[in-house]
């Protein structure tokens, strides 16, 4: 299967779900995003990596992993989101030691935290993109949401600390049929509710 290269787009507020964040990554060649909805505390991690001159007076924890690493000359070299089951991402840091490559399982929101802070870069198969990644429309002249805008990216705050939660809420959809749950992601993506766009894709991907 061919890897696909991500990049990060931002970080959306999800508008429906108290406390969570929809991480959004772009395919560098193509035009599809991939939203993944992850917790508050992960979110302040990236954002603070992302804004390079934010500094805080105490190591997150993954800066402190970053620093353990280059005391024992470990270099995280990749990361990759390898696998999707039930809503859910699964990821893999690829880090290396003495030219020794080892493979870590990890989730996805701390595999990305990582890769910024190691300037790793940050890929998935393509089936996966072919099955998650959604397409956002850009037309600016009809008032339709411009996908290369740069509204999406949060400021670095004082976040809550509730568990990730990138599982799709069961049954919030089971209701709907498949065209409806369509013109429901299109409303989603039109709004940059990133999380509900995320939901309903995993509904559809279910069925």
């Amino acid at each position: 299967m061919s890897l696909v290269k991500l990049t990060i787009k931002g970080i959306s507020y999800s508008q429906t779900q108290n406390g969570a964040y929809a991480l959004i990554l772009n395919e560098v060649d193509g035009d599809r995003k991939l939203p993944i909805v992850i917790g508050a505390f992960e979110a302040q991690s990236i954002a603070i990596a992302l804004e390079k001159e934010i500094k805080p007076p105490r190591p997150l924890t993954h800066d402190l992993f970053k620093s353990f690493a280059d005391r024992f000359d470990i270099v995280v070299k990749q990361v990759i989101i390898h696998k999707l089951v039930d809503g859910v991402f699964f990821s893999s840091i690829i880090c290396e030691r003495d030219k020794i490559e080892e493979i870590i399982d990890a989730r996805t929101s701390d595999a990305i935290a990582l890769a910024l802070r190691f300037s790793a870069s940050i890929f998935t198969y393509k089936n996966i993109l072919d099955k998650a990644g959604i397409y956002l429309k850009t037309n600016p002249k009809e008032g339709e949401f411009d996908a290369s805008g740069d509204d999406i990216l949060s400021a670095p705050e004082t976040f809550g600390i509730p568990e990730e939660s990138n599982v799709a809420e069961g049954g919030t959809y089971a209701k709907q049929s498949l065209s409806e749950l369509n013109d429901l992601l299109n409303e989603a993506v039109e709004n940059e509710d990133y999380e509900k766009a995320a939901k309903i894709r995993d509904e559809i991907s279910r069925r």
